[in-house]
């Protein structure tokens, strides 16, 4: 008999599984959770429950951990996959819902439907209210994944020209859906009389759609965001709707939520709202939890197809517990680093490993990817088949001798525009970045790092430094390589806060550099 625990709300379907024990207990307190984990074969979550080491440590007979939803942020894959706990999710379970939900406020918006059912509230009944088709439209989705391509699909029934914008999906996949796949956001902009956005919110999507990008798009467009709040930017989204740019535009998220009742955009006459509702369908809700439970039932009876850490091995993950930070970093490095579209990324390893260093490449995977999914969207496991579904290939070298380190670690990014490298070592311990592209460095990998490259003369490193104190940025570290005297220099400057972009401008419109890029480890 499998007893499994169920501590987050949610529906489970009216399936009977012999052999199964299914205590039900939504809002159960940590500390009973605590007190009663040890007699559970499994535990069911949604957000709420932290699933954390010390918890995983109570469950003496944990086998399962299942996460309702998409996300696993919530629990330490580590800790889990060192005692063995096997955790699975179900992200597919709300992406029609979510699609659906973007184009109910679409909709919304383009024929007054909120507006009208107002006033009708009131007592008026305003016939001369003209909404807009969208026949033979353009809709610009930025961010192409599960829920961007099945908004791209229902656009379609629209009779509508789809482009898209998403760095990170081959072209093959826009292909399949007939959708025109734009690598200028600003290009695919001006053509959208609507836009939807579908990505997750990092560093590199917060603010992406601002008061230029907003301008971009034709006079009376559309705007709508069913994804996280933030990409947006809010405060330029209310300037653009009161100077009668847009028609309107349609939110389910803020940057902070509930907003506060005196939010501007609250009690906007352009803007329907919902109260972040994208998963929020009875076929959602009955999908996540069903699904959930399935996939935990199967796990415990040896079916690991839906497990996202079957590939830790306890002792190699404490032998690698520098190299994997490491082997992440630079993943994140280049794939911030590197200008274009990823094709193919080469890991090499130099030098004489203990164990086979296959999970060391898997934590380069999950670098590139956090830049594109979000932190915790990927693991170990799901990296390299989600790095397989965007058509970027990843092979592996094993080198032999290492010339300048026992053991070196090298990662080479390919895009359609350029060829990257870095390459990093463990140093008493410590995750080190060793060298970027040609040049020799030796760098920390954490925080804010500026990569500069430029000609090989006096007083390079004192104009950029110049620069950065005039706009209050303090310069925590620096690390200097070049190729010979008077050829090329590479300098990385590690940095105490994220410049903006305007800071970024004026560095890349310094005249001794050519070539400047911001990487936040």
């Amino acid at each position: 008999m499998w007893k499994i625990l169920v501590t987050d709300e949610m529906r489970l379907g009216e399936v009977r599984h012999p052999g199964v024990r299914l205590d039900y207990c939504p809002g159960m307190p940590r500390e009973e959770i605590l007190r009663v984990i040890g007699q559970y074969d499994a535990l069911i979550t949604r957000s709420r429950t932290q699933v954390d080491a010390k918890l995983l440590e109570a469950g003496t007979r944990l086998k399962v951990v299942g996460r309702g939803g998409v996300g696993v942020d919530n629990v330490d894959l580590e800790a889990a996959s060192r005692r063995g706990i096997l955790v699975v999710n179900v992200p597919e379970a709300n992406t029609r819902s979510a699609a659906e939900l973007a184009w109910a406020l679409l909709l919304a918006v383009a024929r007054g439907v909120v507006d009208s059912d107002r006033k009708i509230r009131q007592g008026q009944w305003d016939r001369k209210y003209l909404g807009l088709e969208l026949d033979r439209k353009t809709l610009g989705i930025v961010g192409l994944g599960r829920i961007g391509s099945q908004v791209a699909k229902f656009a379609k029934g629209f009779d509508m020209r789809v482009l898209a914008y998403d760095p990170y999906i081959p072209r093959s996949r826009a292909q399949s859906l007939g959708v025109e796949l734009y690598d200028d956001l600003a290009d695919m902009l001006r053509q959208c009389h609507f836009l939807t956005v579908h990505t997750p919110l990092t560093e590199e999507t917060r603010g992406m759609i601002g008061r230029r990008e907003l301008y971009l798009l034709p006079k009376g467009a559309v705007v709508v965001n069913a994804a996280r709040g933030g990409i947006v930017d809010e405060k330029a989204l209310v300037e653009v709707l009161d100077e009668g740019h847009l028609w309107g535009a349609g939110l389910d998220v803020f940057v902070e939520e509930p907003p506060n009742a005196e939010h501007p955009l609250v009690h906007h006459p352009k803007v329907v709202h919902t109260a972040h509702l994208g998963a929020n369908t009875l076929e959602a809700q009955h999908r996540v939890g069903e699904a959930v439970l399935e996939r935990v039932i199967e796990t415990l009876q040896g079916n690991l197809a839906h497990a996202l850490n079957t590939g830790f091995d306890p002792e190699g993950l404490q032998l690698f517990s520098a190299w994997l930070p490491l082997g992440e970093a630079l993943g994140k490095l280049l794939a911030q680093i590197t200008q274009g579209r990823p094709q193919a990324v080469e890991v090499s390893f130099y030098g004489e490993f203990e164990k086979n260093p296959e999970p060391i490449a898997s934590a380069v995977a999950k670098g590139l990817l956090e830049q594109v999914l979000g932190v915790g969207a990927a693991n170990l496991v799901s990296a390299r088949p989600l790095l397989r579904d965007r058509g970027i290939a990843l092979v592996t070298r094993q080198v032999g001798e290492s010339l300048d380190y026992r053991q070196v670690l090298e990662v080479r990014l390919e895009t359609d525009r350029e060829t990257r490298r870095a390459r990093g070592a463990v140093l008493g311990g410590k995750p080190r970045i060793v060298g970027i592209d040609d040049h020799t460095v030796e760098a920390v990998p954490s925080g804010h790092m500026l990569v500069c490259v430029n000609r090989d003369r006096p007083g390079v490193v004192g104009k950029v430094g110049t620069l950065l104190g005039q706009n209050n940025i303090n310069i925590a570290g620096m690390q200097l390589g070049r190729d010979h005297p008077g050829g090329h220099a590479l300098f990385v400057l590690a940095i105490d806060e994220r410049p903006s972009e305007a800071v970024m401008e004026a560095l890349r419109g310094l005249d001794v550099l050519e070539r400047v890029d911001l990487a936040a480890l």
